[in-house]
């Protein structure tokens, strides 16, 4: 008799015969496997190889050239640099020792007049104040290096037509740094007239009238620079160019060589109050204010004494102009000088100086 697990397993029998014969079946007979795949349209074409090979060889020689002008650019780009530090430094070097005798000689300059008192400097103009005591004369100086022709300029009280005011008054009504006054005048009906020829702004005031007995006139021309002397026409001075100027007695130094001071100027009055402006050989001006108690001739300084005070310091131009009680530098705003007069003097002229 058949059991149960019996009938099962040959169920599970019959069952899993027919996929065992099939197995049997391919393991016995294993046919060639040939597969045809048509890759003909899909062949790559030689000319795009070879096209694309020659491109590779031409980046190839296209990146060493490439490589050669960067290194040739950077060999000469640090070749260029090099020789602009050398250039520079040349260029420095030869202003250092271009400016070399410059400095020498202002040296030489600031040496006979001291240690300044004070100095006002800007890009526009230098200006140094010394305190002279030479023994005879108590007396100021002001060195003055005009880098701005346009530092200088000459104020006129009034329209020209008799107006007088102090330096304090113009350098005030200008805003200037320092003032000095300038050229001498001629009172008349209650009136102040400057002297003789006068320039402001490049315009006669007057006129030009020739130098007569021993009048100079003194100003600056376009380039900064001092000029003056005696002039019998107008085309002499014109050929200057001078931008303003005014007029006095007499020229001290001419060249760097003394003038005869006449008779007449060195004993009325011997002894007084001066301002006298010069220049030295490389423009800078100098300005000497003498001071003296009154005009009778007992005190203050003697145009020799200026002349060869002058002279010594190397000034090579020099020319006196309005002393005694017109005689005032004003500086920082403050009378530095001690006018005669007890009180600044009224004057039409006056030589300003601007920061």
């Amino acid at each position: 008799m058949m059991t149960p697990v019996k009938r099962v397993n040959r169920f599970f029998m019959l069952l899993t015969a027919p996929l065992f014969g099939l197995l049997l079946c391919l393991w016995l007979y294993q046919p060639p496997l040939d597969l045809k795949l048509d890759t003909g349209p899909f062949t790559a074409v030689s000319g795009p190889v070879s096209e694309t090979a020659k491109l590779k060889q031409d980046l190839a020689v296209a990146k060493s050239y490439a490589s050669y002008t960067i290194d040739s650019i950077s060999a000469s780009a640090l070749l260029y640099k090099q020789t602009t530090n050398a250039m520079n430094a040349l260029v420095s070097t030869a202003a250092a020792q271009t400016s070399r005798p410059e400095r020498i000689y202002n040296n030489r300059i600031t040496s006979r007049l001291g240690i300044p008192a004070d100095v006002i400097t800007s890009d526009r103009i230098t200006i140094e104040l010394y305190r002279l005591n030479p023994g005879n004369y108590k007396a100021y100086a002001l060195k003055i290096r005009l880098k701005d022709p346009a530092a200088m300029k000459m104020s006129l009280a009034g329209d020209g037509t008799g107006a007088s005011e102090t330096t304090m008054q113009a350098v005030n009504r200008y805003g200037a740094s320092a003032g000095i006054n300038a050229g001498g005048f001629a009172d008349q009906n209650g009136k102040r007239y400057p002297l003789s020829t006068t320039i402001v702004g490049g315009q006669y005031l007057y006129g030009f009238e020739p130098s007569y007995k021993d009048l100079s006139f003194v100003g600056l021309n376009k380039s900064g620079q001092l000029i003056g002397g005696k002039f019998s026409s107008r085309a002499q001075l014109d050929q200057l160019e001078p931008v303003f100027g005014a007029t006095f007695v007499p020229v001290l130094l001419k060249n760097h060589t003394k003038t005869v001071i006449p008779q007449k100027w060195q004993l009325t009055p011997k002894r007084a109050p001066r301002t006298v402006i010069g220049n030295f050989k490389d423009d800078q001006l100098l300005i000497l204010v003498a001071d003296g108690y009154d005009e009778n001739g007992n005190s203050g300084a003697t145009l020799a004494e200026l002349q060869d005070k002058l002279y010594n310091l190397g000034v090579i131009d020099a020319y006196n102009l309005d002393g005694g009680g017109s005689s005032s530098l004003i500086f920082r705003g403050k009378v530095i000088n001690n006018p005669s007069d007890g009180n600044l003097r009224r004057v039409p002229t006056n030589f300003l100086f601007f920061k």
